[in-house]
């Protein structure tokens, strides 16, 4: 899985009114000597050093063009028939770019990218002078992936008709006037228009190399050297900082989030949707404006090293834009970002005149401080030593049964993934790898007995990947406890990260980093997670569309295959259980008002995934929130959850306290899978009440 950078806001934008620009006013970006040797480098290792290598040549050109244009422009939306006609006049010569050096194509690519955001943003406010007719009947199509460029200005501009027609009858479905939907679309369309200046040759070369590493394999990546940086934070679960998480809110850097036990938190100077519009280095050093800077920016000039001093002038939330503002002082110190690390929780089952417990350890990611560990850190943080602790709390509290809920965890360390099935497990083999020349290794755990060795189930869904998955089977394989989910995601390669800045011998950051896949995991029973990923003992009714999510997703992803079972032996007999635990899921959930509804939710979810296109007549669109309005109303009535309606607006168009409520909203839903995974495991305590018993 691709691993997103921490604190990424949305929409770039500044607060004062642009103007329509002329093309000639956009700014030209240009690629640079280290852009194109890293881009050399990297192809140098693909060919060499790959699983699958692929040689660079005109077929692999032209996937690659292909890819960048659809991460430019994926609904088509954009380009128009010419562009992609031109391009297509030099899609067989990127491979001798890269091998030349010269990545004028991709970036003349871009500017004409920027040009046509450009003219449809501004032709999109051109039309909100005049409003529309919502008596008329006409469809607006929902996706355009496969559909044709637009071959005139005409088409063009009858396609961005449509879009803002449909925007704007979104926000009057929500109840607001004209006014106010005009204001609100003038600036969301003018923040796109904004962007463009922000943009720099780091954001066209990520692009185009984001393009050519996963034209050769799926998970190939390429990370620029501050993209790498975002990564070794993701995993250690720390960085030096204030310890606030930010957001751009109309030009604006944004506190959205105080971290707990953080500089910023503990010294009561800031407060949630307070603005940031200056940054100064020491007690002295002078304070830069930030207004209308890119928010990565802005969070870079704040980080730092530990104990160092960093100014911020602060426009605090309640006041206006051109007073109020205070200069503050904070001291940078190491901040842990704990909604990524293991969490547990009590889930209490009924099970007839009893009442069992059952412990949840929900695991984000498969984190680890490589850098503490590596320097010999007898504290280093990980997702494996989180979990032993927490089982240990656990088991404290007489639990009877345990849940890892992995869903939506999308890998990380290998070496941690072989750590927390070892808890459950005890010494033995895990997992396999085979690299490209065809030799297997086995991989093994070395603790000597399990922490937990009772009930125990693992929650997957289609948005576990690798580490989630590697855990999941060993923990099937041996029969040591029950799957309850929807199939995972697939991912059964191997990825090793290399720094170019140390192969080529640079001194200072500038090449970044290259992630290749050089092998391919095997369950220790001969099969392979990829492709068909992890299929669940028990299944439950999956949210994330396996048509876009997922390893078949991928038009080059590797195939299903076997080898060699490594030597293991069989913890337990889950497999023999099943249909006894499926019979009383089955039982249990059929009456089970809060699971019907989900099952109901997730149906009607699928359904609106098949729909094409949606009507821009408000009569029917009012007919449609008039049906779907009596369902909620009826689940309200039976004690539901309901969530806020849909007010038409992107997130960065919401107050702050709207967005928090409406995440608190989602957050503080029932959880019924979870709730069901619990009870499934107490169903297992119940049917091997001596393993339950050994636990203690």
């Amino acid at each position: 899985m691709r691993f997103k950078p921490l604190f990424v806001g949305l929409l770039i934008g500044v607060a004062s009114v642009a103007q329509a620009r002329e093309p000639s006013r956009l700014p030209v970006l240009e690629p640079t000597a280290p852009q194109a040797e890293a881009a050399l480098l990297s192809a140098q290792f693909l060919e060499r050093y790959a699983y699958r290598p692929v040689p660079l040549d005109d077929a692999l050109s032209i996937k690659i063009m292909n890819k960048y244009i659809k991460s430019l422009d994926p609904d088509r939306m954009l380009f128009t028939q010419a562009d992609i006609e031109s391009f297509a006049k030099q899609s067989k010569k990127l491979d001798d770019a890269i091998v030349d050096k010269n990545l004028k194509i991709p970036f003349s690519m871009f500017d004409i990218y920027n040009q046509r955001v450009t003219e449809r943003m501004t032709y999109a406010r051109s039309l909100l002078k005049d409003g529309f007719d919502f008596t008329v009947q006409e469809d607006y199509p929902l996706s355009r992936e496969d559909a044709p460029w637009a071959k005139t200005e005409e088409q063009a501009n009858e396609l961005w008709r449509k879009r803002v027609k449909s925007d704007w009858l979104r926000l009057k479905l929500a109840d607001q006037d004209d006014a106010k939907i005009r204001d609100t679309l003038d600036k969301r369309y003018k923040n796109i228009l904004d962007r463009v200046d922000t943009y720099k040759g780091d954001d066209v070369f990520q692009s185009f190399m984001a393009a050519f590493t996963t034209a050769v394999d799926p998970h190939t990546d390429y990370f620029s050297a501050k993209a790498s940086a975002e990564f070794d934070i993701s995993m250690k679960l720390s960085l030096v900082g204030i310890g606030a998480v930010l957001q751009e809110r109309d030009g604006y850097t944004t506190i959205r989030e105080l971290v707990a036990g953080g500089p910023a938190q503990l010294s009561g100077k800031l407060a949630v949707g307070d603005r940031i519009i200056g940054v100064g280095q020491g007690e002295e050093g002078s304070i830069k404006e930030v207004v209308g800077t890119r928010l990565d920016e802005v969070v870079q000039m704040i980080r730092g090293e530990v104990g160092s001093v960093v100014r911020l002038d602060i426009l605090p939330a309640d006041a206006g834009n051109a007073s109020g503002h205070r200069v503050i002082s904070l001291v940078r110190d190491k901040v842990s970002l704990e909604k990524q690390a293991a969490k547990k929780s009590v889930v209490p089952v009924k099970l007839g005149d009893r009442t069992l417990k059952i412990g949840v350890i929900a695991l984000p990611t498969f984190y680890e401080d490589f850098d503490a560990r590596r320097n010999g850190d007898k504290d280093y943080r990980s997702a494996s030593r989180d979990v032993e602790k927490l089982l240990g709390e656990l088991k404290q509290e007489q639990v009877d049964g345990i849940v890892v809920d992995l869903r939506d965890n999308g890998g990380g360390s290998l070496t941690e993934a072989i750590d927390l099935t070892g808890l459950f497990t005890g010494k033995g083999p895990v997992v396999q790898q085979r690299n490209a020349a065809g030799k297997v290794e086995v991989e093994s755990d070395n603790i000597a007995a399990p922490v937990w060795d009772g009930p125990l189930g693992v929650l997957i869904n289609r948005g576990s990947a690798s580490a989630s998955e590697i855990f999941a089977a060993a923990i099937q394989d041996y029969g040591r406890g029950v799957i309850v989910g929807d199939p995972s995601f697939g991912k059964g390669t191997v990825q090793t990260v290399v720094d170019l800045d140390k192969v080529a011998g640079k001194q200072e950051p500038e090449l970044g980093q290259l992630k290749l896949t050089i092998a391919q995991f095997f369950r220790i029973d001969g099969g392979t997670t990829q492709l068909r990923g992890v299929t669940p003992d028990i299944a439950t009714p999956g949210v994330l569309d396996p048509k876009t999510l997922g390893e078949s997703s991928y038009d080059n992803a590797l195939p299903w295959t076997t080898i060699k079972p490594a030597k293991y032996s069989k913890l337990g007999d889950m497999a023999g259980l099943v249909p006894q635990l499926e019979s009383r899921h089955e039982a249990r959930v059929k009456d089970d008002k809060d699971y019907q509804r989900f099952v109901a939710d997730v149906a009607e979810l699928k359904a609106e995934r098949e729909k094409k296109t949606i009507s821009l007549n408000e009569a029917e669109r009012r007919k449609e929130m008039a049906a779907v309005a009596a369902k909620l109303k009826a689940r309200q009535d039976e004690g539901g959850d309901v969530l806020p309606k849909d007010d038409g607006l992107q997130a960065n168009e919401r107050s702050l306290s709207a967005n928090l409520a409406l995440e608190n909203a989602r957050k503080n839903a029932k959880d019924v899978l979870q709730t069901e995974a619990a009870a499934i495991v107490a169903d297992v305590a119940d049917l091997a009440p001596g393993k339950q018993r050994a636990a203690r």
